[in-house]
């Protein structure tokens, strides 16, 4: 910035050595005019070399240390954008849970990516123009006064009113730009939501409502921006208008020094010349006040969520040993943007090695159990203790470590199967060069997902390209894939939240069958809303509205002929009319 600054004032000291050249060139052509034509001739083709030449000179020379200028204060805005990009993207990473269900995906977008490079804008080519404005105010204000102090004040007169023109026109562009940025944030979340979407809104027919959606929402972006350009283009005439007045004050005022012989033509032109350098500093204004005014909007924006401060935070950076129990004591969890109740005075204990089942109806609070395990949530009342020690004063990071975790709602990323499935793993590894324990483990981990047999189907097996959120997998084949990469992390702790509710009764069985294996001395929470996922659990878990009502293994559950019993017999039911 500093480098770029000193670059700036040595270009405007160049530059206004332009009009020295001019005024000289035409004093030297009035006193030359008046000796014989052949003197003339001659003394003017020397003078126009002479005058030509120190012109190109002083053009480069500013020229060049404007090329400096752009290659330091430009660049330095980049490096900045990609600075404030990145610490937007690690505070978004430590957020909670809570705040990705309270904004829209949409807005978070835009405010890492247009809202960031309003801000670039302005500390690259708004600080450039303003400065250099500066700089070369100053310069040429310095050699007006010390060559004719009365013509100066002319030219400046209608400088004040410029001044108060960008004053009160500022506080305008300033909320103008803010509702601009607001509406552009909106139109990302439904474009985002519409092509996320895009298969349900296919399914349904309703392109046409989401072509009305999204141009109610662009035609206000439209309104806005352009009650926003319509101000800005206030600014460009208004000011050429100012310094047109200017140039005519000069040559009026300037002519009649010159008939009283208090100047002469040449400091005339050069009067003209420094007005009109004058031109386009003072026309960017309206411009930087823009960029200016978007930027604070903007910054403002990026600083209401880097001021956020993650619910969930790590007290402790011992490494996590389990070794007992995991403890869920007197439990309950209240969802702050809806004021539900998900899980109320809820207790019991998931021993190590063991496997406990958690069913129960939709809404019953079972989710809510993986969310509180992973401590993407705390809990409102009661405490979660592991190996008796409270989950809140633990290593966060190296607990979640210990767990593999199937979410309800698969999520697969944009690359190859491979890589979706390596994910998994603690450590970055090169999926193009695993080593052949590491390709067996993969396998093994597909093969025990059931997807194997799928993947080697396709043209590039493991290496096939998959769409945004897997698109190109069917349903089943996702989730499997999902259980695939919590297997390849062979974790001592496993959650997996109803993650078998789109694949068939067989495969359900050899999936379970695969993890009944692999589970041995390991720790398992299956959250499922079908029996068959959960029969082979240690223990079982009935939640009805955010309680438990009955616990025991499977044979147990269907003696008391409760909850658990009747909720067998209607799947019972529906198998054998499927059957």
């Amino acid at each position: 910035m500093l480098l770029g600054s000193l670059f700036l004032l040595l270009k405007n000291i160049f530059q206004i050595e332009t009009p020295l050249v001019v005024k000289d060139t035409i004093n030297e052509i009035i006193r030359i005019s008046e000796g014989g034509l052949t003197a003339n001739l001659d003394s003017l083709m020397k003078l126009g070399l002479i005058a030509a030449g120190l012109y190109i000179i002083f053009s480069v020379i500013s020229g060049f240390f404007l090329f400096l200028t752009r290659q330091t204060i430009i660049i330095m805005s980049r490096l900045i954008e990609y600075d404030l990009k990145n610490e937007i993207y690690r505070h978004y990473q430590k957020l909670s849970f809570n705040f990705y269900k309270k904004n829209a995906t949409g807005d978070l977008m835009n405010r890492i990516s247009e809202d960031v490079s309003q801000v670039r804008m302005y500390l690259g080519p708004g600080i450039m123009y303003t400065v250099d404005l500066f700089f070369l105010f100053g310069l040429l204000l310095y050699r007006m006064l010390s060559t004719n102090p009365e013509l100066t004040l002319y030219v400046l007169l209608p400088l004040p009113l410029m001044s108060l023109l960008i004053y009160f026109v500022s506080s305008k562009l300033n909320r103008q730009s803010a509702r601009v940025q607001k509406s552009q944030s909106r139109l990302s979340t439904i474009v985002q939501e519409s092509f996320s979407g895009i298969r349900l809104i296919k399914s349904y027919a309703r392109e046409k409502e989401a072509e009305k959606r999204f141009d109610k929402e662009a035609v206000n972006y439209q309104e806005e921006s352009m009650g926003l350009a319509r101000t800005n283009s206030f600014f460009m005439p208004t000011i050429i208008l100012l310094i047109g007045i200017s140039t005519i004050l000069t040559i009026y005022v300037g002519g009649v020094q010159a008939q009283r012989g208090q100047i002469n033509p040449g400091e005339i032109a050069e009067f003209v010349i420094y007005v009109n350098m004058l031109t386009w500093p003072f026309a960017s204004v309206g411009w930087v006040t823009s960029i200016i005014q978007r930027a604070a909007a903007s910054q403002e924006r990026i600083n209401e969520f880097l001021k956020e401060k993650p619910d969930i935070v790590s007290i402790s950076t011992e490494p996590v040993t389990f070794e007992k129990t995991i403890e869920f004591s007197h439990v309950g969890i209240t969802y702050e943007n809806t004021g539900v109740t998900a899980l109320n005075d809820v207790s019991f204990i998931v021993p190590k090695g063991k496997t406990i089942g958690v069913i129960g109806r939709t809404g019953a609070g079972k989710s809510s159990l993986a969310y509180l395990v992973m401590r993407l949530l705390d809990p409102t009342t009661g405490k979660i203790l592991v190996d008796e020690k409270p989950l809140t004063a633990i290593n966060l990071k190296s607990w979640r470590g210990k767990i593999g975790y199937v979410p309800q709602e698969h999520f697969l990323f944009s690359d190859s199967i491979k890589n979706n499935i390596l994910f998994g793993l603690d450590a970055e590894i090169d999926s193009d060069k695993l080593s052949a324990d590491q390709e067996a483990q993969m396998i093994k981990a597909a093969m025990d997902a059931g997807i194997h047999d799928s993947i080697i189907t396709f043209p590039e097996g493991y290496d096939t390209l998959l769409g945004e959120r897997g698109i190109n997998l069917s349903g089943g084949q996702k989730q499997r894939v999902s259980i695939a990469r919590a297997l390849m992390k062979n974790p001592e702790i496993l959650v997996l939240d109803d993650c078998l509710s789109a694949v068939d009764n067989e495969t359900e069985e050899h999936i379970l069958q695969a993890l009944k294996k692999g589970l041995v001395n390991k720790t398992a929470l299956i959250i499922s809303h079908r029996i068959s996922s959960i029969k082979y659990a240690d223990s079982i878990l009935v939640f009805e509205d955010g309680k438990i009502a009955e616990s025991g293994t499977h044979d147990e559950l269907l003696a008391k002929n409760g909850v658990y019993a009747e909720i067998h017999r209607k799947q019972q039911l529906q198998q054998d009319q499927q059957v």
